[in-house]
């Protein structure tokens, strides 16, 4: 069976359940003996005091002798003695009458023939019955609620060890090589069992991540000296007059390729380094200057393919980011935009602290929207071109700088992507 509830609300519920069982099984047991008790000994005193009366002499006499609150009746007793029809049919022993209004208790004697009749007004009785009843409510009420605070004080402390915990591994220093280990703050015990698994399984991934950022680090700084020498290569061509015109448009994508393999390798080093944003470790630019430089970079190949590039610079504040990651970012999504839409335009509108990118591409299949942040995975993998990691890439910029990205649809197709930017430095 499958809880819907949390730990400590499983626990709160469990004091409850087991307060109103004990409780109840209490209360039903207080009422059923006092309500017991009480009847037996009225009937025992009903049975004295009628008794007494049959000793008594004469009848005169037993008009004074009932107590207040009692009726004296016996077959063919004079006046107000007689017994009422209603009382004939009682056996003989203790009894319950309802008369009117008002409730008796009974006592019948049959002695040589005659029947004789003792009631006694229970209106004490019963009074006394409703205030053990209004006792025993309120004490089941109060113990509920003493079951539930006493819960609530149990589950805070019993949680606390398991929320510290869970708070200390979802700390992001954890997966820092120099985090001290956590099973030493906690007790032996099962929280203390499952911090030395954390313990443990956090030590692989520390190790795992470790070589990561050590293969992209080596990785891309090796890469750095080969694109330089075909990045100057290039210049060296395009400086050599010898060369006709397509040569010379061959040679410039191949620079402008060598550009982005730059921006691209220096952003998985920057990734690797885990290098934030602190003012110091990279340039800052506005959101405008990086929209300014990638238009101009994306325009022409843009306008190329035949599509209307749509630029709303709206009002953005002047908030500086990191620029490689921004590149980055918008980079992406534009090249993404270009090489999924065929006809029709791609749209890049600058917000406050943020910017949206829109195409009219083939869109993205629903069973791949929650997907398509993951690497390897493309929106059409009839498109050969691209390994689908571009949108991976952002979603690691942005969880690595705090912003965010969302991917929804363009009616009657296409795709729109936005990007909420953190404020980081005015």
């Amino acid at each position: 069976m499958e809880f819907k509830q949390s730990l400590a609300q499983r626990i709160i519920i469990a004091f409850a359940l087991m307060s109103a069982l004990v409780a109840g099984a209490f209360a039903m047991g207080i009422v059923a003996t006092v309500h017991l008790v009480e009847e037996k000994l009225i009937s025992a005193g009903l049975g004295g005091d009628l008794q007494r009366l049959l000793l008594m002499d004469t009848v005169e006499d037993w008009r004074h002798r009932p107590e207040p609150d009692q009726l004296f009746y016996f077959s063919g007793g004079p006046g107000d003695f007689e017994l009422p029809k209603d009382l004939r049919h009682l056996e003989p022993g203790f009894h319950e009458v309802f008369r009117e209004a008002l409730s008796y208790h009974a006592m019948v004697e049959v002695v040589d023939g005659r029947r004789y009749v003792l009631l006694q007004d229970q209106s004490d009785f019963e009074e006394r019955e409703r205030v053990l009843f209004a006792v025993v409510l309120v004490g089941f009420v109060l113990s509920l609620a003493l079951a539930v605070f006493l819960g609530w004080v149990l589950a805070r402390k019993v949680m606390a060890p398991v929320v510290r915990l869970a708070r200390q591994v979802r700390h992001r220093d954890q997966l820092l090589g120099l985090a001290p280990p956590l099973a030493p703050d906690y007790a032996a015990d099962e929280v203390g069992e499952l911090a030395v698994a954390f313990d443990a399984t956090l030590g692989r991934l520390r190790q795992a991540l470790s070589r990561e950022q050590l293969f992209t680090s080596d990785v891309s700084h090796e890469l750095r000296t080969p694109l330089m020498v075909l990045a100057s290569s290039c210049e060296l061509l395009l400086e050599n007059p010898a060369i006709d015109q397509r040569g010379r448009n061959q040679v410039e994508r191949i620079a402008r390729a060598c550009e982005e393999m730059r921006e691209l390798v220096q952003t998985f080093l920057m990734l690797a380094r885990a290098e934030h944003d602190d003012g110091t470790m990279s340039p800052q630019v506005s959101l405008e200057q990086v929209a300014d430089d990638l238009l101009g970079i994306w325009r022409e190949p843009i306008e190329r393919k035949g599509l209307e590039l749509i630029y709303q610079p709206g009002n953005p504040l002047d908030t500086r980011y990191n620029a490689t990651f921004l590149h980055a970012v918008m980079g992406n999504l534009l090249r993404n935009a270009l090489h999924y839409t065929e006809h029709g335009f791609i749209r890049l509108t600058l917000e406050p602290d943020g910017f949206v990118v829109e195409d009219t591409g083939v869109g993205i299949p629903e069973d791949k929207r929650e997907a398509m942040f993951e690497p390897f995975v493309r929106g059409n993998e009839k498109r050969g071109e691209g390994l689908g990691l571009g949108l991976s890439l952002v979603q690691r910029i942005c969880e690595n700088q705090g912003w965010s990205v969302s991917l929804s649809t363009m009616e009657p197709n296409g795709c729109r992507f936005h990007v909420q930017l953190s404020q980081v430095n005015a």
